[in-house]
C-alpha cells in the first residue's frame, strides 16, 4: 500500500518502507513514551483522576525493582532454544522451541522467587490482565508466524489457516480495544479508580496500563503487518490463489472497468465532508474506514494569495459496501489464472476527482477508528432492562474513540487534526504499513474452492453422533428413552450439535408428553434453530420459560431481538438477576413418563446454544435424567425468574452455582486435596478453563503446591499463576492449547483420595464468573463419561503440537517441555491424571478402545488403562480428536 499518496492524482509517491523502518519508528517512539518499569516501581490504585500519560500515584505498597530492562529491545527474528538463538526459518527442528512473546513484556517481572505469597497474588508486575491477554494473542499470531511446529513431525498450519490466524489476532485486538482499553479509558478519567474496581487487589493505575498496552500492541501490529506483507500475501499469489492488486498495478483497460464500477455503484453512496467551520466533523462508525484527503484549489494557487493553503476533507467508506472488488484480469489465458481483488479504498482513491470537482488531490491517507464499547450501566435504577439495553445500543454509536489506525506517511498536521477531533493521544495511534488497514477483513478474502481443493486449509469436519443417541437420531427409539437409560456426555465439535443438543430441544417441542421447557440463552446464532423450536413448543401448548441474557457483550442487539420475538410468541421471558450476568448453559425438559409422573431431563453445558460456534468451539455438554440434578436445575430457574433464595432451603444437592456457592465449593475441594497430601493419600487437581485469575483460588493453588499436591491447569487465555517457581509452585503446570478450534471446555477434576470427582460447567476461574455471574457446574457420575473427560485432559497435558507451557517468567514455550509423545501416567484405578512420571502406558493410534499396558525405562505401568489413543504423534490434540471420534463413530455403527 502506498503510504502517502493517491493512486491517480497525488503529486508524488512514497515507496513502501519495510520492517526495518517500522522498527526504527517504534524505537524512536518508545524513547519518549511510557515510563519504564525500571524507573517506575510503585503499584497502587490512585485516588484521584489520572489525566496524563505518565502515572503519578500515592502508593500503599512498594515493590522490589523489576528485573526486565527498559526500554525493551525490538522483537527478535529468532526462535530460542533454552536461551540460545537459532534461525527463524520455519523448518522443523526438534531442538528448537518457540517462545511467545519473544520478548519480556515491559513492566512484567521475570523472577518472582523473592516475593511473598501475598505479593505474588496481588502485584500487577506478576500478573496484569491486559498484558496476559496480549500474551495469549501472541500465541494466536504464532500459528501464522511459525507454521512448522518444532518438536513435531510433519505438522504444519496450512497457508489459508495462517492467513485466518492473522485476521483472528486482529479481530481479537478490535474487541480488546473496544472493551478492555475502553474500560481503562473510563477509569483514567474517573474520580476514583477504587470505585470502579470490584476487588481491592494491588494494580497499576489506568494511565500506566494504557502506556504499556500501547507499547506491546505496537510490537504486535508490526509482527502482523510483516507476516501479511512479507510472507502470506506473496505466497497466496505464488500459489495461484489470490492477489490483492493496487489500482496503479492494473492495465488501462482494467482500471477503466473499475472506474465504471465506481460511477455506477459507489459514487452516489459516498459523502465527502470538508473539515472547516461550516462542516461538522462526521460521525464515524466504530471499526469503519475513512480517507483523509489533502486538497488544493488551483484557482487560489493561481491568485498567489494567502488562500493557497492545503484543505482537508474526509470521505467515510460505508461499512455495508463490498470490501473486495473482483478485477477481471486480462491475459488469464497467458498464465494469470489467479483471482485478483482490489480493496474498496483503492477504487475510491483513484476517482476522488469525481468527488472534489475543480480541486487538485494532493494525497490521500486511510484511517480506521474504534469506539469504546464499555459503557456504564445502572441496572438498579432502570425501570425496564430491555429498554435500558436498547438505549445503550444507541449510545454505543456515539461512544468516545479509543484507537485510530493510520497508513504510514500521514502528514503530522492531518494526524494532529484527527486526534483533536477524536480526543485521542499519541499512544492511541497505530501507524501501519500494510496493503489493507483493517487486518480483520482479510478473513473475507474470496479464495473459495481453490483453498479447499488444494490442501491450503484444514479439512472440513462434520460432527458425529454419539453411539448412545444413534438409535434416537435414526428414529428407532425416543430421545428421552436414550437419555433415561444413561447419562450422555457430548463433546463438540467432535459430536454434532444438530444431532444432539438441537435434536433434544426439537424432540421436546414435538413430544406430546412434554409439558414444559426452560432454557437460558446467552449467545446464539442469527437463525437459531433453538429459538424456532421453543416458539414451536409454545404453539403446541407447552409452557416455555426462557432466560435471555441481554448483557452478553456485543450480542446485546441480537438478544433484544430474540427476547421480543419469544415474548411475541407467548414465551415467559426473563432477563436475569439485577447486577449479575446469567452465563449458565441450561435446558430443562419436564415430561410425563409412562406412569403419568413428571420427570425432568436436562442439558448442562460449557458452551452456548449456538450451532455456528459449536462447529469451531470445543465444549462438553451433559444430557441427564438424574432427578437430583433436575431438582437443582428447577431451583436455579426459580432463582432466575422469581425471588427464590436457595440458602433458605439448604443449598443445592448436586450443582455448584455461583455467585453464592461455587467459589466456596472449589476452595473446599482443594483443601481436601491438601489434607490428602499431608496424609500421604492420592491427591491432585486438574482444571481446564478459558481464563484463571480469581485471587482466592490462585492462592489456594499455591498452598496446594506447597503441600505436595500436583496441580495441572489447562488455561487457554489469561492466567494469574506462575508455575515452576522454586519453593512456591514446583508442583504446578500451566498449559495453553491454541489450534484450529477454540478451546472452550470448563472441567474441574479432583483426585479425592483415589475416587476422583469430575465437574463440567460454564464458569472460568475468574472473579467475574465466580462473583458477578450466575454460573452452573454439574458433577459427572457416569464412569464412561469420566473416562472420556480424563482422556481429553491427558491428551492436553501430553500434546506436543497445540500445547504451550508457561515458564516461570510468565512466557510460553512450544512444544511443552514434557516429553509429550512418550511420557504419561494413569493410575491403576484408571482415573488418575498425569502426576507420576514413572508410570507409562502405550498409545495405540488405530484401536479407539486400546488399553494396552507397557513397560518403559524398566518401570511397569501396572494394569491396562484407557490411554489417550486419540493423541497422535503426527498431529495436535485437536486434529487427533477429529480422527478419534470419526473412528469411534464407525466402530459403534458397525
Amino acid at each position: 500500500s502506498s503510504s502517502a499518496s493517491s493512486s491517480s492524482s497525488s503529486s508524488s509517491t512514497t515507496p513502501r518502507s519495510g520492517s526495518r523502518s517500522r522498527r526504527a519508528r517504534r524505537s524512536t517512539k518508545q524513547t519518549s513514551a511510557p515510563t519504564s518499569s525500571a524507573q517506575k516501581q510503585t503499584e497502587a490504585p490512585t485516588s484521584s483522576s489520572a489525566s496524563t500519560t505518565t502515572a503519578t500515584t500515592t502508593t500503599t505498597v512498594t515493590e522490589p525493582p523489576v528485573t526486565s530492562s527498559s526500554p525493551p529491545p525490538p522483537p527478535p527474528t529468532t526462535t530460542t532454544t533454552e536461551g540460545t538463538d537459532s534461525p527463524n526459518n520455519n523448518s522443523n527442528n526438534n531442538d528448537v522451541h518457540v517462545v511467545m512473546p519473544e520478548h519480556i513484556q515491559e513492566g512484567v517481572r521475570e523472577d518472582i522467587a523473592e516475593l511473598e505469597l501475598d505479593e505474588v497474588v496481588r502485584f500487577d508486575s506478576v500478573y496484569n490482565h491486559e498484558l496476559s491477554w496480549l500474551s495469549f494473542n501472541w500465541r494466536v499470531l504464532a500459528l501464522a508466524m511459525h507454521p512448522n511446529l518444532p518438536g513435531s513431525r510433519g505438522t504444519t498450519v496450512p497457508l489459508y489457516e495462517r492467513l485466518r490466524f492473522v485476521a483472528i489476532s486482529a479481530c481479537n485486538l478490535d474487541e480488546f480495544f473496544a472493551k478492555r482499553v475502553g474500560g481503562l479509558k473510563r477509569q483514567e478519567v474517573a474520580s476514583s479508580v477504587s470505585a470502579l474496581k470490584a476487588e481491592a487487589y494491588q494494580s497499576w493505575p489506568a494511565a500506566k496500563q494504557l502506556n504499556l498496552i500501547a507499547a506491546e500492541v505496537e510490537r504486535m501490529v508490526d509482527a502482523q503487518s510483516s507476516m501479511l506483507t512479507d510472507t502470506l500475501l506473496p505466497e497466496l499469489r505464488e500459489k495461484g490463489l489470490l492477489s490483492i492488486c493496487r489500482y496503479d498495478e492494473l492495465s488501462t483497460a482494467e482500471q477503466t472497468r473499475l472506474d465504471e464500477y465506481f460511477a455506477s455503484e459507489l459514487e452516489v453512496l459516498l459523502t465527502p465532508i470538508a473539515l472547516d467551520p461550516a462542516h461538522p466533523f462526521p460521525q464515524l462508525q466504530t471499526l469503519s474506514l475513512s480517507l483523509a484527503v489533502q486538497l488544493r484549489n488551483p484557482e487560489d494557487q493561481a491568485k498567489g494569495g494567502a488562500d493557497t493553503a492545503l484543505r482537508v476533507a474526509i470521505v467515510p467508506l460505508p461499512p455495508n459496501l463490498a470490501r473486495w472488488i473482483d478485477v477481471d484480469i486480462e491475459g488469464k489465458t497467458e498464465g494469470k489464472n489467479w483471482t485478483c481483488v482490489t480493496p474498496l479504498e483503492e477504487i475510491v482513491r483513484a476517482n476522488l476527482d469525481s468527488l472534489f470537482g475543480g480541486m487538485q488531490v494532493v494525497s490521500t491517507h486511510l484511517f480506521r477508528v474504534t469506539r469504546n464499547a464499555e459503557l456504564e450501566r445502572h441496572e438498579e435504577e432502570a425501570e425496564d432492562l430491555l429498554d435500558m439495553i436498547s438505549e445503550e445500543m444507541r449510545e454505543r454509536r456515539f461512544a468516545p474513540f479509543v484507537r485510530m489506525e493510520i497508513e504510514e506517511g500521514m502528514p503530522t498536521f492531518i494526524r494532529r487534526h484527527l486526534m483533536r477531533e477524536l480526543s485521542l493521544k499519541d499512544t492511541d495511534i497505530f501507524e501501519m504499513d500494510v496493503p489493507v488497514l483493517d487486518l480483520s477483513s482479510i478473513m473475507s478474502l474470496p479464495v473459495g474452492h481453490k483453498v479447499a481443493s488444494g490442501g491450503y486449509a484444514w479439512p472440513a469436519w462434520e460432527g458425529t453422533t454419539p453411539g448412545e443417541l444413534q438409535g434416537a437420531v435414526e428414529g428407532r427409539e425416543s430421545f428421552f428413552g436414550a437419555i433415561r437409560r444413561q447419562d450422555v456426555l457430548l463433546h463438540h465439535p467432535f459430536h454434532s450439535f444438530g444431532n444432539t443438543v438441537q435434536r433434544f430441544v426439537e424432540a421436546a417441542a414435538d413430544d406430546e408428553r412434554v409439558v414444559a421447557i426452560k432454557a437460558t440463552l446467552y449467545r446464539t446464532s442469527s437463525d437459531s434453530p433453538i429459538i424456532s423450536a421453543l416458539i414451536k413448543a409454545v404453539a403446541k401448548g407447552k409452557q416455555v420459560a426462557v432466560l435471555v441474557e441481554l448483557k452478553a457483550r456485543f450480542d446485546e442487539e441480537r438478544n433484544v431481538s430474540f427476547a421480543q420475538r419469544l415474548e411475541d410468541a407467548g414465551c415467559a421471558v426473563a432477563y436475569g438477576v439485577i447486577g449479575l450476568k446469567t452465563h449458565a448453559k441450561l435446558v430443562q425438559v419436564v415430561r410425563r413418563d409412562g406412569t403419568g409422573k413428571l420427570a425432568t431431563y436436562v442439558h448442562i453445558g460449557t458452551g452456548n446454544y449456538n450451532p455456528s460456534t459449536a462447529r469451531v468451539y470445543t465444549d462438553f455438554g451433559l444430557l441427564s435424567a438424574n432427578q437430583r440434578i433436575g431438582a437443582d436445575v428447577t431451583d436455579v430457574f426459580k432463582m432466575l425468574t422469581g425471588l427464590h433464595s436457595q440458602a433458605a432451603v439448604g443449598g443445592y444437592d448436586e450443582l455448584l452455582v455461583s455467585p453464592k456457592y461455587m467459589i466456596d465449593a472449589f476452595v473446599e475441594l482443594i483443601d481436601r486435596e491438601i489434607e490428602a497430601a499431608k496424609e500421604g493419600k492420592p491427591c491432585g487437581v486438574t482444571v481446564k478453563v478459558n481464563s484463571l485469575d480469581e485471587p482466592v483460588l490462585v492462592r489456594k493453588i499455591y498452598e496446594a503446591s506447597l503441600a505436595g499436591v500436583k496441580v495441572n491447569c489447562i488455561v487457554r487465555g489469561v492466567c494469574r499463576l506462575r508455575p515452576g517457581v522454586p519453593g512456591l509452585s514446583d508442583n504446578v503446570r500451566v498449559i495453553s492449547i491454541v489450534g484450529r478450534f477454540l478451546e472452550h471446555h470448563r472441567v474441574y477434576s479432583f483426585m479425592n483420595r483415589g475416587d476422583p470427582l469430575y465437574y463440567i460447567g460454564s464458569a472460568d476461574w475468574m472473579s467475574r464468573n465466580l462473583r458477578r455471574r450466575v454460573e452452573v457446574a454439574t458433577p459427572v457420575h457416569s464412569e464412561e463419561a469420566k473416562t472420556e473427560i480424563q482422556r481429553l485432559l491427558n491428551s492436553c497435558l501430553l500434546d506436543g503440537v497445540d500445547a504451550w507451557e508457561m515458564r516461570s517468567d510468565g512466557r510460553y514455550v512450544r512444544p511443552q517441555t514434557i516429553e509429550a509423545n512418550t511420557r504419561m501416567s494413569i493410575s491403576a484405578d484408571k482415573t488418575c491424571d498425569i502426576f507420576d512420571p514413572d508410570q507409562y502406558v502405550s498409545i495405540d493410534f488405530e484401536d479407539p478402545y486400546a488399553t494396552t499396558p507397557m513397560e518403559a525405562d524398566g518401570v511397569n505401568a501396572g494394569r491396562g488403562v484407557p490411554a489417550p489413543e486419540c493423541l497422535s504423534e503426527e498431529y495436535g490434540m485437536q486434529q487427533s480428536m477429529c480422527e478419534y471420534y470419526a473412528r469411534r463413530s464407525r466402530v459403534k455403527k458397525t
